[in-house]
């Protein structure tokens, strides 16, 4: 439908708008839908239809005056703004929606043709099925669309739409026996059969759709920021007033049994109706067809355009044009193809309920784009007409409550469909994949809230339950994972960790390109290992300065950092010194203390967690068990068991072993008490013999240790377990309580 210029104003976008809303179902079933519900019944599906309808006419006059829509119009806004793959995906059903409407506006226009049928009825005694216009209707109109192109649609517009016009006045002017002996005002009418009202709704609701028509517009006009939102607003707006009083004017005109059982009702209403009222339903339908088929075939080679089939040779075949202006000749054939399927089921309401279905997905998704835009503001989202973020949210919220009173069955079929369709095209554009720009914004919108909030609500909070938000900094990230994968059990399921690489070294430009590479490689190394971690990045000239930097960075989950892990190679534990030296630093924080030995023995999960209890760690000790339960939430200790040792004074053994039990019943721990292991102590005995025996074939051993015991000890408190593997040094800034 394009023209050499953009010589187009309003106008034209409000008449392919309204030539479509004020369709088929107008005149074939609002009376069946009134006769059946009753006047208020009807007026309710007008309201909850435009509850999706307006919001999708302001969400789309929106997003078409932010950029300029190209091909496939509706599709082409969809994939622009979700993503290519998602695009597809529901590109997909669009298209059906559009080729699958071809077929209902071409059964609808054979009604116009019931005079014919009765005529055949009557003077050959015959019924002849409605596919004998149908089908010779939908080659002929394919054929002219194949030959002639789009340029066919705006000629034939502004005859459709004053043909529609007079056969509606004509329609209001006109007079009833039944009308003439009742009166009525609207106290009076009634609304009946409401277990059947999303029946008649889900038949009914195409009469809505239709104003996104004059989107296909948009590069043909001289102000589209303009003329696209008033135009499909005033449409829109136009279309349920209208229907408003075609209600009436059907519920005070005719009785119920007409009403449901005449599906012409409105041709023994209207002056002239046996001829104007069949004239007016065959422009509107075949005026909407033509429309149909014009768009459809245009959404498939889009669809093709951006290579959303799995075959190279299938996508080349249909996104082939036609001519100078690319016609989707190739499309249309599919198009037609479709269309004559769904031509040879003749059934208007089944029709009617799939294209629903169709068209409520389509609508949801342009609602939910329009308030994902608005939620993420963006400086780049910058649309000549505005919407309201809480009328995109009601049209969306609607669309999706309508799929499921409509057909529970249909809208989960329809969903899962959707979400597998997703799922193969995702799995087949590999490359394509990535979060895109709406959700990324949204989503750091959400976050920025919540963070805040966070923080204004610290203060309001009682006693809060404790739980680790753990910060890592190394600079052995490509040496050894072990400080990494430790902060990822811890971070699974009920912890947070942040992973800072530090890069010894002043910060410059050459260091910020390194540090964006670095991070960039880790980030990629480990996205494929189901990491919770988040990792960064940080330049500073010493491993002190990088501490204090590190203590003092937000929690990434809004939660103050609490934790802090440090790491060293036990079989080279050259930065042990620097660990010890700055523990003071990090103590002043009131942090608690995690300090990694690494070790080259190989991890079998199925060894279990060995925490070591002894007199010096009533601070400790509520900590390393609590940690020992994170650690085993991660999947790959699900087969592992935790064993407590704990050694006190051999008169306090049984005193001691009734606490620790205590204290697994009423935490509700996964700890048996068989592995409660009490050890008595004994004078002048090194406590490191019993842990290096018992612990030896341990994948992880946590032990306790005091800042005084440091202070005294050390670089040899942390020596003396040749035999173990993974060690973990634990001190806590205060006793944790388990409740």
């Amino acid at each position: 439908m394009a023209t050499s210029s953009k010589s187009f104003g309003t106008a034209p976008v409000f008449f392919t708008a309204i030539s479509t809303i004020l369709g088929a179902i107008l005149f074939l079933r609002f009376g069946f839908a009134v006769g059946t519900l009753g006047f208020w019944g009807v007026i309710l599906i007008i309201l909850l239809g435009h509850l999706v309808t307006i919001p999708t006419a302001l969400a789309i006059s929106e997003l078409a005056t932010n950029k300029r829509v190209e091909g496939g119009g509706e599709y082409f806004i969809i994939s622009r703004s979700f993503g290519l793959n998602i695009g597809a995906t529901i590109g997909f059903t669009l298209y059906l929606s559009q080729a699958i409407s071809v077929a209902f506006y071409i059964i609808a226009f054979t009604e116009a043709f019931e005079f014919f049928f009765n005529w055949v009825a009557l003077k050959f005694d015959m019924v002849l099925p409605r596919q004998v216009v149908s089908l010779p209707s939908i080659a002929l109109l394919s054929f002219i669309i194949l030959k002639k192109g789009a340029d066919i649609g705006v000629k034939l517009l502004y005859i459709v739409v004053a043909i529609l016009f007079i056969s509606l006045l004509l329609f209001f002017l006109g007079k009833t026996e039944f009308s003439m002996q009742h009166s009525f005002s609207l106290l009076d009418l009634e609304g009946r059969n409401m277990d059947s009202f999303f029946i008649v709704f889900a038949i009914v609701f195409p009469a809505f759709t239709g104003m996104t028509a004059g989107v296909g517009l948009s590069g043909d006009l001289k102000n589209p920021s303009r003329s696209i939102p008033l135009g499909t607003s005033i449409a829109t707006i136009s279309g349920m007033i209208i229907y408003f009083f075609i209600v009436y004017k059907l519920a005070s005109s005719a009785n119920i049994d007409d009403l449901t059982n005449n599906q012409l009702i409105m041709a023994q209403i209207a002056l002239g109706g046996s001829y104007i009222i069949p004239l007016g339903l065959a422009a509107s339908t075949i005026s909407s067809a033509i429309g149909s088929i014009l768009v459809a075939p245009r959404t498939l080679q889009a669809l093709a355009g951006d290579r959303s089939f799995p075959s190279r040779k299938m996508n080349v075949f249909l996104a082939r044009g036609k001519g100078e202006k690319k016609e989707p000749f190739n499309a249309t054939l599919v198009t037609v193809v479709i269309a004559v399927v769904f031509v040879a089921l003749g059934n208007v309401n089944s029709v009617a309920s799939i294209i629903s279905m169709f068209f409520m997905v389509t609508y949801g998704s342009l609602c939910l784009i329009s308030f994902l835009y608005h939620f993420g503001a963006s400086p780049s989202y910058r649309p000549g007409f505005r919407s309201r973020w809480y009328i995109s949210l009601v049209g969306f919220i609607t669309a999706i409550w309508i799929m499921f009173r409509i057909s529970t069955g249909y809208a989960t079929a329809a969903i899962i469909l959707i979400i597998l369709l997703y799922m193969y095209i995702s799995n087949y554009h590999k490359t394509r994949k990535g979060l895109v720009s709406i959700f990324t914004n949204a989503l750091l919108q959400l976050n920025r809230s919540l963070q805040v909030f966070l923080q204004q609500s610290r203060k309001s909070r009682g006693a809060k339950e404790w739980r680790p938000s753990a910060i890592c900094i190394s600079k052995d990230s490509f040496e050894r994972q072990d400080a990494f994968q430790l902060l990822n059990w811890i971070s699974h399921r009920l912890g947070f960790g942040t992973y800072i690489h530090l890069i010894e070294d002043y910060y410059s430009k050459s260091t910020h390109k390194q540090a964006q590479s670095i991070l960039a490689e880790l980030v990629n190394q480990y996205k494929g290992i189901g990491s919770h971690v988040y990792i960064d990045t940080l330049i500073s000239p010493s491993y002190t300065s990088a501490i204090a930097q590190t203590i003092q960075l937000p929690g990434i989950s809004g939660m103050e950092n609490n934790m802090l892990l440090l790491e060293y190679d036990r079989r080279n534990p050259v930065n042990l010194n620097s660990i010890i030296e700055n523990y003071s630093l990090v103590n002043a924080g009131n942090f608690d203390v995690c300090i990694l030995g690494s070790s080259s023995k190989p991890i079998n999960y199925r060894n279990g967690i060995d925490v070591w209890l002894r007199s010096v760690d009533y601070n400790n000790s509520h900590l390393m068990i609590l940690l020992s339960f994170i650690i085993q939430g991660h999947p790959v200790w699900k087969k592992s068991n935790i064993r407590i040792f704990e050694i006190c004074k051999p008169e306090e053994k049984d005193k001691t072993r009734k606490s620790l039990e205590d204290l697994i019943t009423t935490g509700r721990l996964p700890i048996t008490t068989k592995n409660i292991d009490i050890i008595e102590s004994r004078d002048h005995t090194d406590f490191r013999k019993d842990i290096n025996m018992k612990s030896e074939r341990t994948a992880l051993t946590i032990i306790g240790f005091t800042g005084e015991l440091l202070k005294l000890k050390g670089k040899e408190l942390f020596e003396g377990y040749e035999n173990l593997g993974q060690l973990l040094f634990v001190n806590a800034s205060e006793k944790k309580v388990i409740e």
